[in-house]
């Protein structure tokens, strides 16, 4: 459970994961007259493109995190939100025509129960859908700030061991959960940043892994680490590139 300010997560992740959440509902497949549940729903960023697909009546969302449960409700005003693990999901079997995950499987206790889960209130027929970045291939929004960490600290834990973050991962846990027809894919996102400032300052914002690697560094080794950062990347302003694995299967 992320345990920070959805304003926080927004500004260290939601810049990548607005634009990833439209690819992510454009390559599942979502169509109006269906219904859909966002899993890990974290501040919005997926159920916002659910419901403009959708409706706010057709979407429901899931997270155990009561900051981002507050922000998706002032964001998505009516819409169906409820308190809960993937691994529990507090929803009936055969309710949904979707469910997604979107940068959740890798943070999952369980990721083959928790996409389970999601074919559990699946109807038959429906789809379980997730997606989560190329940690391990070194194509993530934070691949950057991990090859600067290890550089200075060959110790340092990256997310590349994560579930779901490398080629076929999602494919494995979905079929281990008994989904049939499963299809994968990559999903591409590029973002300008006018500044390394603004490129680093969410970083120690505590959010996840990375923010919390950063928290925990004496000053000087968040300075060198910062420093490492600023020649890894190009000069301002530039742009990075992140790719998603995600895969879909049939309940």
């Amino acid at each position: 459970m992320f345990d920070v300010a959805a304003d926080a997560y927004g500004r260290f992740m939601g810049r990548y994961s607005e634009p990833l959440a439209e690819q992510f509902v454009d390559w599942v497949g979502v169509r109006p007259g269906e219904r859909a549940l966002d899993v890990g729903c974290g501040p919005g960023a997926l159920a916002a493109r659910l419901v403009d697909r959708l409706g706010t009546a057709a979407v429901s969302a899931v997270d155990p995190s009561p900051p981002f449960l507050d922000a998706v409700r002032a964001r998505l005003p009516g819409l169906d939100v409820r308190a809960g693990a993937a691994e529990q999901l507090p929803f009936a079997d055969d309710t949904f025509d979707h469910a997604l995950a979107q940068l959740v499987v890798h943070f999952m206790g369980d990721p083959v129960a928790g996409i389970g889960q999601m074919a559990r209130v699946t109807r038959p027929g429906g789809s379980v859908s997730a997606c989560v970045w190329d940690f391990a291939g070194g194509r993530a929004p934070l691949s950057t700030f991990w090859h600067a960490a290890t550089d200075l600290d060959p110790e340092a834990r990256t997310e590349g061991d994560l579930s779901g973050a490398r080629a076929g991962d999602l494919e494995r846990l979905l079929e281990g959960a008994n989904l049939t027809g499963v299809r994968s894919g990559e999903l591409v996102v590029r973002l300008a940043h006018q500044s390394f400032d603004e490129w680093w300052e969410p970083y120690t914002y505590g959010v996840g892994p990375a923010g919390a690697y950063v928290a925990s560094l004496p000053e000087h080794a968040r300075v060198a680490l910062r420093e490492r950062c600023r020649q890894l990347l190009p000069e301002s302003p530039f742009e990075l590139e992140a790719t998603a694995w995600a895969a879909c299967g049939t309940v």
